[in-house]
């Protein structure tokens, strides 16, 4: 019986994957930098061995699996190549471990991490499940009827799969260090769909979207009335949103769900029509009503008369949905925007979208870009980005207590690096208020 041993456990694909080889009866261990993640607390709870980047971790019959974050000169996978033991990166045995079951990819440029969430917590509460969260959630199970997994696009990963079913949320311009343009972009999107044998369940308010061609049915959601599923009479309620969902023009339920924001609504269209679409019942469906949410994705704690609040923003539309979404849950609460870029060549490319999306706050505090692994220095700083801030000021770690100021305010700390080292350091230096 094979070790499967993963290069950069602590990534958000990497750690979900392994949680559920493990939760599938295989032997698990892997490696990873020594900082820590928000990854690794699960990972230790299963006792899932983690070791320092070396050479020796490399043994002969493990099949290695290696995060798609480090390049082909990384010690372990050139000690693995050396070796000849069983190799892979890791969208390329995803690809290969989701063949056993009726596998429902879920991608979009947006909304995806949210969505996968959504859809393996309603299935989930019917049926035997296996899903790969991208917040690092992931959950096997030998008798699995559904894997419900999220699918990237960066550097076209998601070719690799073969699903039964798709959901699409949206087609955007991001990952400007691989992608050209959108509709570089949109090509991607198209040998995606070309790659499911199903179904596929696509964002019909999405311009782009509507352009993609298929060989199976593409059946659309969203607002517009031309679209198969579509949203109604939505309504703000204390407890979130409730909306009436139209199959093809006609009445089916009403759904509540414990978020704010047209994108949230947007996201759980899709799980309803990909449900409705396999037969579950509208009362199961309505579990929607019980999410608790995915890690970094408007996770929020209250700390005297702050609410804090913890997302993976990193796209001038997240941005504004995120701020969007605080004031309409907070709409007497002012919203400070604490947001740390990520990636030199994405901060350059949407520089002034960047600044647009966050002036839409009322204060903003900018943190140094992230350079992320794949890309660690770069000309720009963060000051050509503060240029363009109405209210803005740049936040040193050091002195994170200065949000303290903001009194009775909502503050939202935003970015895919290490943005929770700020969340931390002024929860750590300030006193409650």
């Amino acid at each position: 019986m094979t070790t499967y041993h993963f290069i950069g456990i602590k990534g958000t694909g990497m750690s979900a994957l392994a949680h559920i080889l493990h939760d599938s009866g295989e032997t698990v261990q892997g490696s990873d930098v020594e900082k820590q993640f928000f990854t690794q607390e699960a990972l230790e709870e299963k006792n899932i061995p983690i070791y320092p980047f070396s050479e020796t971790n490399i043994k002969e019959n493990f099949t290695v699996i290696a995060g798609n974050a480090f390049s082909d000169d990384h010690i372990e996978i050139q000690e693995a190549k050396k070796q000849g033991v069983t190799f892979y990166r890791y969208h390329e045995f995803l690809g290969e471990w989701l063949k056993q079951y009726t596998s429902i990819a879920v991608t979009g440029a947006h909304g995806k991490t949210s969505t996968t969430g959504l859809l393996a917590h309603v299935l989930n509460e019917s049926f035997p499940i296996s899903y790969l969260i991208g917040d690092g959630t992931g959950k096997g199970h030998v008798d699995s009827k559904y894997f419900v997994f999220e699918a990237c696009e960066y550097r076209r990963h998601f070719l690799s799969y073969e699903p039964d079913y798709a959901i699409m949320t949206n087609i955007d311009f991001d990952h400007p260090d691989y992608f050209t343009s959108v509709e570089d972009v949109f090509q991607a999107f198209q040998s995606m769909a070309d790659r499911v044998k199903k179904g596929i369940i696509a964002c019909g308010d999405d311009d782009q979207l509507q352009q993609i061609h298929a060989k199976v049915p593409v059946v659309y959601y969203g607002f517009a009335a031309t679209n198969d599923f579509q949203a109604q009479n939505i309504t703000e309620t204390p407890e979130g949103t409730q909306f009436d969902v139209f199959v093809r023009n006609t009445y089916y339920d009403t759904f509540q769900i414990p978020m704010f924001g047209e994108h949230n609504v947007l996201n759980a269209l899709s799980v309803i029509a990909i449900c409705h679409y396999e037969g579950i019942k509208a009362e199961h469906i309505k579990n929607l009503s019980t999410f608790k949410g995915v890690k970094r994705r408007f996770t929020e704690k209250k700390r005297g008369n702050q609410i804090l609040i913890d997302d993976y923003a990193h796209h001038p539309k997240e941005i504004t949905a995120t701020i969007n979404s605080a004031r309409k849950k907070y709409p007497h609460k002012e919203i400070v925007a604490i947001f740390q870029p990520h990636t030199f060549t994405r901060t350059k490319t949407f520089l002034q979208e960047f600044a647009d999306s966050l002036n839409e706050a009322d204060h903003v505090y900018l943190c140094d870009i992230f350079g992320s692994a794949r890309e660690e220095t770069g000309k720009l700083t963060i000051n050509d980005l503060l240029k363009l801030i109405q209210n803005g000021k740049v936040l040193e770690l050091s002195k994170a207590e200065v949000l303290s100021e903001f009194n009775d305010s909502v503050l939202i700390f935003m970015g895919a690096g290490d943005i929770q080292k700020f969340q931390a350091a002024y929860e750590e230096n300030s006193p409650v208020k």
